[in-house]
């Protein structure tokens, strides 16, 4: 069994979570732990509040595009580059 110390600015929101779940700190720190450290059935773990968004939010609008748009007229750019590729095949078998 381990014991841990916990440093007042840990301490102090956990009692008041668990004052607020009806729960004591102990048990809300071993449900968290829990959660965050021992795999489910299936191997995976639990990560509360966990998120694709949470996940990516640090990279989200970090990139920079080439300023082309490139979503605008895709129908008609699709068709010119078919008939491009075709003319160029037809070119070459000739």
């Amino acid at each position: 069994m381990t014991t841990i110390t916990l440093p007042p600015e840990i301490e102090t929101p956990l009692a008041e979570a668990a004052r607020q779940q009806g729960t004591t700190p102990e048990q809300l720190a071993l449900e968290t732990l829990r959660r965050s450290f021992v795999p489910k059935e299936n191997g995976t773990l639990e990560m509360p509040g966990e998120t694709l968004y949470d996940f990516l939010k640090d990279y989200i609008g970090k990139f920079d595009g080439t300023g082309e748009a490139f979503s605008e007229d895709c129908g008609k750019r699709f068709t010119d580059a078919l008939v491009e590729k075709h003319k160029k095949q037809k070119a070459a078998g000739s």
